[in-house]
């Protein structure tokens, strides 16, 4: 046989093949999954057109809640059904229907996969982890939408999909369900944190109980809660006039002085006093997520994030050597907001002399510095009675007064607990607290073997010595509202506070 003879025969073996193959494929019964999709649609699988939008993991819950209100206005009969078959995990909707098309694998029509997300502190709901729907556009067209959560060992992302005959319808339904998922943000109005929680926690955002804290459970000297409400709260409640006379919202207050003074629960106080705004908390190793809640906070807006012991992250760059790349996301963070969005930063520090100068060169970033020092005997006895709560002081007060000059708030709060355990060695029921316990409970506190307990409590003894006039020194010059030698409530970003 030539050379001419053998390639003639491969043309003919080629076509054979090609026949056979045309043979095949149209005696093949169209599996079940494509046919419904290609069935709603009205065309070939190879002329559908995809269209994805993915979000992060946290988003899940609100993804669920776009595409209930959209099918509940454009498809409310629809009912939804899943994917079953080997590798699903591992495919995307296009590829598992084109997978079962040519007999690759053996995808079908199955259950709807199911996760749990939380929609609050202590409640939670059912989201769809993997699933299909046939649905219809705004306009009235058939469309396909998938909803499919993060997958193990993929990217941590939940999509939705759309399939339709056409990029414009395909688009079309996407940005409605996008839209609809923003007016249905579960995060709207509540107290989140970038962090794990046990209130149902999830991969990054969760939900905290809000504070219920009244004003008198603070205990600051005349005037300061009120110039803060002044610069925190009224600024809100004349959000619209404010910008009608051209004048930018977004605001910052930062709460400095020693550890334990009040700092946290001044800002437990205005969580629970603005009610109506959703609260975003970033602690410890959190505040590297500042760009991500920063954008959260415009878009849930009006919106208060808390930043607790800033100095660790906004540090004055001449404290280190190769710059500070979270001061730097910080203030970019901050400055990203814009000035006309109801946004107000509340950051916290033990150690205001060694922030960054450039968090207070821009309106926005720190337009109000209030130092909350140790309390002074008045604020001591206001401790004494809050901390006893629903029990009688049947005491003077003025000699426990006199012997904790230096205390704070948290030492106060221990020497009631230790007070009502010296207390209930005599009786099983306490209504009341006399002077005895009172004084063998700060006997103890007092003991020379507790003196590590007195220095983290801040009862006037430091395990390191910091002046005071040192936490002005970012911000020289009378503090608005503050009278010298003022004290105030109670700090450290721990939400079991009181």
């Amino acid at each position: 046989m030539d050379l001419s003879d053998a390639r003639g025969l491969a043309r003919a073996l080629e076509g054979l093949l090609k026949d056979a193959h045309r043979e095949i494929d149209q005696a093949r019964e169209t599996p079940e999954l494509v046919a419904r999709v290609t069935g709603h649609l009205g065309c070939e699988l190879k002329n559908i057109v995809n269209v994805v939008a993915g979000f992060p993991a946290w988003e899940h819950v609100n993804l669920q809640r776009g595409v209930d209100a959209y099918l509940e206005a454009h498809g409310p009969e629809a009912e939804w059904f899943g994917i079953a078959g080997q590798g699903r995990e591992h495919e995307d909707f296009v590829n598992m229907l084109a997978s079962a098309a040519r007999g690759w694998e053996r995808f079908e029509p199955g259950a709807v996969d199911y996760a749990t997300a939380a929609v609050g502190p202590d409640e939670s709901t059912e989201v769809i982890s993997l699933g299909l729907i046939l649905a219809r556009s705004p306009e009235g067209a058939p469309v396909v939408i998938g909803l499919r959560g993060p997958q193990e060992h993929m990217s941590p992302q939940c999509t939705v999909v759309v399939l339709a005959t056409d990029r414009s319808t395909a688009t079309r339904t996407r940005d409605e369900i996008e839209r609809r998922m923003r007016e249905h943000d579960v995060y709207r109005g509540q107290v989140l944190s970038f962090e794990w929680s046990e209130h149902r926690g999830n991969d990054l955002v969760s939900f905290l109980p809000r504070p219920d804290l009244s004003a008198d459970q603070v205990i600051l000297p005349d005037g300061v809660l009120a110039t803060i409400e002044r610069h925190i709260v009224d600024i809100g409640e004349h959000a619209v006039r404010l910008r009608e006379h051209g004048q930018h919202l977004k605001r910052g207050l930062l709460l400095h002085g020693p550890p334990g003074t009040g700092k946290t629960h001044t800002v437990r106080y205005l969580m629970g006093r603005m009610r109506d705004c959703t609260v975003i908390v970033m602690t410890g190793s959190a505040i590297r997520y500042v760009s991500q809640a920063a954008g959260l906070a415009r878009r849930l807006q009006p919106a208060i994030v808390i930043l607790e012991d800033v100095d660790l992250v906004a540090r004055d760059r001449s404290y280190t050597d190769d710059g500070n790349p979270l001061l730097f996301a910080l203030l970019d963070a901050m400055d990203g907001v814009g000035a006309d969005a109801d946004v107000t930063f509340v950051l916290t520090t033990n150690r205001a002399d060694v922030l960054e100068r450039a968090l207070a060169d821009r309106p926005g970033r720190v337009d109000l510095a209030v130092r909350i020092p140790k309390p002074d005997a008045a604020g001591r006895a206001a401790l004494l009675r809050l901390y006893a709560r629903d029990m009688r002081l049947e005491a003077d007060l003025e000699p426990i007064v006199a012997r904790t000059e230096g205390a704070t708030a948290s030492f106060f709060k221990e020497l009631l607990r230790r007070a009502v355990l010296t207390a209930l060695h005599d009786t099983e029921s306490v209504t009341a607290l006399t002077g005895e316990h009172l004084g063998r409970a700060l006997d103890g506190m007092l003991d020379e073997r507790e003196a590590l307990t007195r220095a983290l409590l801040g009862s006037g003894e430091r395990v390191h010595e910091t002046e005071d006039d040192d936490d002005l020194a970012m911000f020289p010059g009378p503090v608005p509202g503050i009278a010298p030698g003022g004290y105030a409530g109670t700090v450290s970003v721990r939400f079991d506070e009181h």
